[in-house]
């Protein structure tokens, strides 16, 4: 009797269970049988292709854009009061905003696409900017700074600077970075906070003084004459030489040490060969005459 009992309730249970189950499966029939089918795919490859569209139409006003803008920076490459790079740095900075504007417009065309708000995007993206304010002071100062620093045109692309520590040359100049490559090939960023006093190398031209030490005892005018040789020599062959080479005359240095000084102006980069082309020639020159010469040492310096 108790067994019976039992078969009876477990009977119940499943029959129940089953009454569950088939409410649950005529719901979800229920629910996929009353979806417009034909509208949600219409929707699909409506949105579909109007992505596809406003893609194609991005990507010509972007190439078409930097054609016109690549074009547009070639015809003034012979301009005397544009250096080649000053117009290579507003060149560079011209396709950046060029490439972000496009970016945001095209994000936008395709979020309006999809249905998305993006007024409310906007609007809380505004808030979550006042809450990250503190947090973004550094990139703020670096804008900032960097904007600053092309208003001024404290150097350019291609120009020689030294930065605190770091010289080189600038490989690129961004509102947030600078690049520069160092002499040994390194690359460095350097945030434009961090930028507060700019040696440029590239703005003028470059001064080379070479000292030739000699012995008291020896003939100054007969030294100055050669030097004087050799500088009308050699002068007309390095027209990178913009003024000189001068001869000074004869300079003490202290202790005792007596020089003859030649300074030459050449333009920027250039120093460094001139300087060793001359001084191995008057070395050359001055030894064949039979005249001492002791240690020069040499002193490069940008012009005042």
């Amino acid at each position: 009797m108790h067994f019976f009992y039992l078969a009876e309730n477990n009977g119940s249970l499943s029959s129940s269970v089953s009454k569950q189950m088939s409410q649950q499966t005529n719901i979800i029939t229920h629910y996929f049988t009353n979806i417009d089918w034909d509208s949600v795919i219409s929707k699909i490859v409506t949105t579909f292709l109007s992505i596809i569209l406003i893609s194609s139409v991005f990507f010509i006003i972007n190439w078409i854009g930097k054609k016109l803008i690549s074009r547009s920076f070639k015809r003034p490459k012979k301009s005397d009061h544009l250096s080649a790079n000053r117009l290579q740095t507003i060149y560079t900075l011209s396709l950046n905003i060029f490439h972000y504007s496009i970016l945001f417009f095209y994000f936008y065309a395709i979020l309006s696409i999809l249905g998305i708000p993006v007024g409310t995007l906007i609007a809380g993206a505004g808030i979550v900017s006042v809450a990250l304010g503190l947090g973004a002071q550094g990139f703020v100062t670096d804008v900032v700074t960097g904007f600053f620093i092309l208003l001024e045109q404290q150097f350019d692309v291609g120009d020689e600077v030294k930065i605190g520590s770091i010289s080189g040359t600038i490989h690129a100049i961004g509102l947030r970075t600078t690049q520069i490559i160092d002499y040994d090939g390194t690359l460095h960023f350097i945030p434009n906070r961090n930028i507060t006093i700019v040696s440029n190398l590239s703005r003028n031209d470059m001064r080379a003084l070479v000292d030739v030490y000699f012995d008291p005892n020896e003939d100054i005018q007969g030294m100055s004459a050669l030097i004087k040789q050799v500088n009308q020599q050699m002068a007309p062959n390095y027209p990178e030489i913009t003024q000189g080479p001068t001869l000074l005359g004869t300079i003490d240095n202290g202790h005792g040490s007596l020089a003859l000084r030649v300074i030459i102006y050449t333009k920027n980069g250039a120093q460094y060969t001139v300087q060793r082309d001359f001084l191995a020639a008057y070395l050359e020159k001055l030894t064949q005459a039979g005249y001492k010469i002791a240690n020069s040492p040499l002193n490069l310096t940008t012009s005042s």
